[in-house]
């Protein structure tokens, strides 16, 4: 697409939003999706997450992985807050600052949300939290706020507990949105186990402001690889991991090129943030890893 077209078609959507009812209109809030297959635009990140025991012990601090970032050329960081120090400004705005200065963009936050409750109580419970991560994420500067699924809950179906995760999910993509904030329903365990679920909470969601962070390393088997490609189209953010588990259960090095292969053939563009789970030492394996997640989006984007 060449600046004309861009900005035709940006100056169209703006008039959709302006004109309720219209068929352009419907189409601009209809539900978020990653643009047709064409051009890929692939960013890297670093998923805080790969130094949960260092971040634990505090002998890492947030301000590190900027660091780490920086020396590996990492665009930017999704942060998990579990180990935050606090919530307050005095903690926020300068790691804020920080990134900033060093152009290293906080894009995530990962919160330990969990939709799918069985008691209406409860999940207005998860929203009251929902709504203080929010808040951290606009003043952190970040735009992708990440949940889970959860486990099922003690004497519901399936079907019923993704009823309540939906339920969940369109009233935090309502609060999310009204922010500018993008919500993101990672596959990790319970519910969201395979690609099935995971993807048919997403699109129950129908939000604009909901989608799917994509962990390509969670799925649990048969066909890792088939339930990752399925998911793409929803995905609006991805956590790229070392490790596969195969049909027969061994584990395998994740093919992380035909994983970007698979992405680039949907026009994927967005963060592939490196998660890091292996048993591996991370201050000496992540490192590389993110160097060379970094030679895949620049060998696969446009």
């Amino acid at each position: 697409m060449n600046r004309r077209s861009f900005l035709t078609t940006a100056g169209a959507a703006a008039v959709a939003a302006a004109v309720p009812g219209s068929l352009a209109s419907a189409a601009a809030s209809s539900p978020l999706r990653q643009p047709p297959a064409g051009k890929a635009r692939f960013r890297t990140g670093l998923v805080a997450y790969s130094y949960r025991e260092a971040l634990q012990k505090k002998t890492m601090t947030y301000e590190d992985l900027i660091r780490i970032a920086v020396e590996t050329g990492t665009d930017g960081i999704d942060l998990t807050v579990y180990w935050l120090p606090a919530t307050t400004d005095d903690v926020l705005l300068p790691l804020r600052r920080l990134a900033y200065r060093n152009r290293v963009e906080i894009y995530s936050i990962g919160t330990r949300i969990r939709l799918a409750q069985r008691t209406a109580e409860l999940r207005e419970q998860q929203l009251i939290e929902l709504r203080k991560w929010l808040d951290v994420a606009q003043k952190l500067g970040a735009t992708h706020v990440r949940v889970f699924g959860g486990d099922l809950p003690e004497g519901a179906t399936l079907e019923q507990a993704i009823g309540f995760a939906v339920e969940t999910m369109k009233r935090g993509a309502e609060l999310a949105g009204a922010r500018g904030l993008i919500l993101g329903l990672e596959d990790d365990g319970g519910i969201t186990d395979f690609a099935k679920e995971t993807i048919e909470i997403v699109t129950r969601t129908n939000s604009p402001w909901a989608g799917m962070n994509l962990d390509i390393g969670n799925f649990r088997p048969p066909d890792v690889y088939g339930q990752i490609e399925k998911s793409i189209p929803y995905a609006v953010s991805t956590h790229v991991k070392t490790e596969v588990t195969l049909d027969d259960g061994k584990t395998a090095p994740m093919d992380w090129d035909r994983v970007f292969r698979m992405f680039a053939a949907h026009g994927f563009r967005g963060y592939m943030g490196l998660e890091y789970e292996a048993a591996g030492d991370p201050a000496s394996t992540v490192p590389g890893y993110l160097l060379r997640l970094k030679e895949l989006a620049a060998k696969y984007s446009a």
